[in-house]
């Protein structure tokens, strides 16, 4: 009996060691792939090539055009950043051409800005992008050298690794990363190359082990992209969404808004769907170059609100109408909540009309709505209220929900 009792609390001791307390609430930043891919050619793109510079430059956007403010404080450098070879001791090095000042200076410029580093590595052979991977062997030896660097965030890739290895690698770089002694972000690959769902992927052991996650293909800079990741969500949610929470989260990929595919309604859907879904906010764009409108979507304090509701509960898709319309909804903290209304429609706004109780409110009977784009505000709505909204095609109307008065019977 007493050697049961002890093997199960070293059983839990190992458990609880793996939480580090980071990100509470998700994420937020900025990080290369989406927008900048491997371009390494600094010769004939200097200003555009995955380089110090451009993460300097970045960073003091972040800075003086008021992203720090809002929350997004990591800068993340995905694959491509580092030399081809390892040096002598068997250690990552960065290309000496691209980042002649090493990391850990790079690192130091960040933390002055009042901003956080991140980096990329892969479990396996290789990277995604042909540089060196981090295998098995090399695990501890990575998170070491990351911990030096004083690096704040790792993203661990799954290119050419095994099942076996991921199985292996994934847990084992959660421990080496606590063992370093330095707090540092772990985002996971893993489900994405298993699937994405039970029973192939363990969500409660990726809950102990990782920050966030990557559930799904890659997104790309196109509304066909968003949209594909917006449904595997939805048809997939029952398993997903009591998965997420503070500390852990589902991360459907990177926010494309601000480059080239998605049109302006199609822009803003995605901010609201990362927003309801309490998705990590990391964008892939040029901020040097970021037009107005996209700035502000990006930068819409109230979806940034609904976004970091400390309760962390990841909303859900509560209604699918013949009409092409659906709602989602999220229970946010101090009894309020987001609705958000999306258009499959392509042709034109379509007027929606529905009231509260249709959408299974109860308990309260007057709300006030505040609509996070238009900044409209409906004082007094009823439960029993009917009203319309007007959703554009492609695009969304979300409203913040704060109750007014309480049901009486």
């Amino acid at each position: 009996m007493l050697l049961t009792w002890l093997l199960v609390t070293a059983h839990f001791a190992h458990v609880l060691a793996l939480e580090n307390g980071l990100m509470r609430v998700p994420p937020m930043g900025w990080m290369t792939w989406e927008r900048f891919r491997c371009n390494v050619d600094c010769t004939n793109n200097s200003k555009n090539c995955i380089s110090e510079r451009l993460i300097l430059d970045i960073a003091d956007r972040l800075v003086k055009d008021g992203w720090r403010e809002l929350g997004y404080n990591y800068v993340n450098i995905d694959d491509c950043w580092m030399a081809k070879e390892r040096n002598k001791e068997g250690r990552l090095v960065p290309d000496p051409g691209r980042f002649p000042s090493g990391i850990k200076a790079l690192a130091d410029y960040v933390h002055s800005r009042g901003l956080k580093l991140g980096i990329y590595a892969d479990l396996g052979n290789k990277t995604c992008a042909d540089y060196p991977g981090t295998t098995l062997d090399k695990v501890e030896l990575d998170a070491k050298t990351f911990a030096e660097w004083h690096v704040d965030m790792l993203k661990l890739d799954g290119c050419y690794s095994t099942s076996k290895e991921q199985a292996k690698g994934y847990p084992r770089m959660s421990k080496a990363l606590n063992a370093t002694g330095r707090l540092i972000g772990y985002s996971c690959s893993w489900p994405a190359y298993q699937g994405g769902l039970p029973p192939k992927v363990n969500y409660s052991q990726l809950k102990q082990i990782c920050n966030l996650w990557r559930n799904y293909d890659d997104i790309e800079d196109s509304w066909a992209s968003v949209l594909k990741v917006i449904d595997w969500f939805a048809e997939n949610q029952n398993v997903l969404q009591p998965m997420a929470g503070p500390g852990h989260w589902n991360d459907p990929d990177m926010l494309v808004i601000g480059n080239f595919g998605l049109s302006f309604e199609e822009a803003k859907s995605q901010m609201a769907f990362w927003a309801l879904l309490a998705a990590p906010l990391f964008m892939s764009n040029d901020l040097r170059t970021i037009s107005k409108e996209a700035r502000e979507i990006l930068q819409n304090r109230l979806l940034i609100k609904i976004n970091q509701d400390p309760l962390g509960i990841q909303g859900w898709r509560i209604l699918k109408e013949i009409s092409e319309i659906e709602v989602h909804f999220r229970p946010l903290s101090n009894s309020a909540s987001a609705l958000l209304f999306f258009s499959r429609r392509t042709d034109m706004p379509l007027h929606y009309s529905t009231s509260l109780r249709h959408l299974n409110f109860t308990g309260w009977s007057v709300y006030k709505a505040h609509d996070v784009y238009s900044r409209k505000v409906v004082n007094g709505l009823r439960i029993n209220t009917n009203f319309t909204v007007v959703v554009n095609p492609s695009g969304v109307v979300m409203w913040y929900l704060i109750p007014i008065k309480p049901l009486t019977l």
